[in-house]
C-alpha cells in the first residue's frame, strides 16, 4: 500500500507501521503528522477517504474531541482581549443560565457540574444549538459546581458557544475561524465552510458512502431522496455524475443493484411550483422555496422575512452552473456572497408557500416512489 509524504529517517519505522495497517485492512484511510522540537518530522498520508476517492495531503476529517482543545482556545484568546472573565458567573454573560455559582473556568475546566443533558436528546436536538443550549441553561447541575470533575463529553462546546455568543453576540465557531484558523491559515473547522458543502465531489462521496453501505448489507433497491434545497447546482451536477457511472471510479455496480436519486424540488408539480412562485429570485443557496418550507414545517425556526431585498450579486452568472463550486475557497465564497446568497431572494418566501409545496412534494414523491418500487 503506498503512502505519500515525507519523514526523517528515525521515524522511517512510522510511514512502515503506517503501510502496514493500510494494506491488512487495520486502517482503510489515514493521516499523521508528528512535530518534534518545533520541526515537522512526519507528514504522511495514505488509503482512501471514502469509496472511490483517494486519501490526499488535504483531506478533510472528523478530529473528533480535539475541538474541545480548539473551543478552550478561542475562548482563552477572548479572555485575554478582555472580553470574558473566567472568574465571572456564566449567568453574567449568558442571562438564561439558571445557576449562579458556575464560573466560566468552571466550563473550561470540566467542574461546572454540567457533564451532558437531563433531558433525552436526539442527534438533530444536538445540532439545533439554540435548542440544545437553552436545556443546558436551565437544567440544574449534577454535582455542585467546582467541587468535583467530570468529562464534558459532549456538552463542552455548546456551553462555550452559549457563553461567548452571548458575551460578544458572536458565534464561538466564528471567532474560531477569525481569531485562530485564519491567522494562522490552518484548515481547520468548527462546522463546514460553504464551498466544502458546496462541491459536487463532496456530496457524491456522501452518496456514495451510503450506496455503499447498503449495498455490503444485502439492499438491492436503493430509492435516495435529498431533502435540501440550498445547494441546487452542485446537486444536480453530483447527481448527474452518479447516473453517468463515472463516480463509481473503477468499481463495478454489482448485478441487480437499482439507485434513484431525487431532489424534492426537482419532481414535476413541486418544481413547476416553485417555479411559479419565484421565478429567477429562486435562485441557487438559500433559495425562497427551501425558507418557505422551513417556515411551515418548523414555524419557530424562521419568522417573516418579506423584509430582506433581493440579493446584490445577481450580475455573477459564472454562479448559474456550479453555485460556489468555482471558489476554491471559503473566504472566496463569502467575500462574493457575504449573506450566504446565490442570486436567490429570499425575502419572496411565505408560510403559505411553504403548505403548498410541501403538499406537491409529497404527492410527486409518492408517485415517484411507487413507479420506482413497481418498475424494479
Amino acid at each position: 500500500m503506498t503512502v505519500s509524504g515525507s519523514s526523517t529517517p528515525a521515524f522511517e519505522p512510522l510511514r512502515e507501521l503506517l503501510a502496514a495497517n493500510l494494506a491488512d485492512g487495520t486502517e482503510l484511510g489515514a493521516s499523521v503528522a508528528v512535530i518534534h522540537d518545533g520541526e515537522l518530522v512526519v507528514d504522511l498520508w495514505g488509503g482512501a477517504a471514502r469509496p472511490g476517492e483517494p486519501w490526499v495531503e488535504d483531506t478533510v476529517t472528523q478530529v473528533w474531541s480535539v475541538t474541545k482543545t480548539m473551543a478552550a482556545l478561542t475562548t482563552l484568546v477572548l479572555t485575554d482581549r478582555g472580553e470574558i472573565d473566567l472568574d465571572a458567573p456564566v449567568s453574567s454573560y449568558w442571562t438564561d443560565f439558571r445557576r449562579d455559582d458556575v464560573l466560566v473556568r468552571h466550563l473550561l475546566s470540566h467542574t461546572s457540574g454540567y457533564a451532558g443533558w437531563t433531558e433525552t436528546l436526539d442527534v438533530p436536538g444536538l445540532l439545533d444549538l439554540e435548542r440544545s443550549e437553552r436545556m443546558l441553561a436551565e437544567q440544574e447541575p449534577w454535582w455542585e459546581p467546582g467541587t468535583a470533575s467530570g468529562y464534558h463529553m459532549i456538552a463542552y462546546g455548546h456551553l462555550l458557544d452559549g457563553v461567548v455568543r452571548a458575551a460578544t453576540g458572536t458565534p464561538l465557531a466564528e471567532h474560531f475561524r477569525t481569531l485562530v484558523a485564519e491567522p494562522l491559515d490552518a484548515d481547520f473547522h468548527l462546522g463546514v465552510p460553504g464551498t466544502l458543502a458546496l462541491r459536487p465531489s463532496s456530496l457524491m462521496a456522501v452518496v456514495m458512502d451510503h450506496v455503499a453501505a447498503l449495498e455490503a448489507t444485502g439492499f438491492r433497491r436503493l430509492y435516495i431522496l435529498n431533502g435540501h434545497g440550498g445547494n441546487v447546482a452542485p446537486i444536480r451536477t453530483a447527481l448527474a455524475e452518479f447516473y453517468a457511472g463515472r463516480s463509481f471510479a473503477g468499481r463495478h455496480a454489482p448485478d441487480g443493484l437499482v439507485v434513484r436519486l431525487r431532489n424534492w424540488w426537482d419532481l414535476p408539480r413541486t418544481d413547476a411550483l416553485r417555479r411559479s412562485l419565484y421565478g429567477a429570485g429562486e435562485g441557487y443557496h438559500a433559495t425562497p422555496s427551501e425558507i418557505a418550507i422551513t417556515q411551515a414545517a418548523h414555524p419557530g425556526h424562521i419568522g417573516d422575512v418579506s423584509h430582506l431585498a433581493a440579493p446584490g450579486n445577481a450580475d455573477h452568472a459564472d454562479m448559474t452552473d456550479h453555485a460556489g463550486d468555482n471558489y476554491a475557497e471559503a473566504a472566496g465564497f463569502a467575500a462574493q456572497f457575504p449573506d450566504g446568497r446565490v442570486l436567490s431572494h429570499s425575502g419572496l418566501a411565505r408560510r403559505e408557500h411553504g403548505e403548498a409545496l410541501l403538499a406537491a412534494a409529497v404527492e410527486d414523491l409518492a408517485a415517484d416512489y411507487t413507479a420506482f418500487m413497481a418498475a424494479h
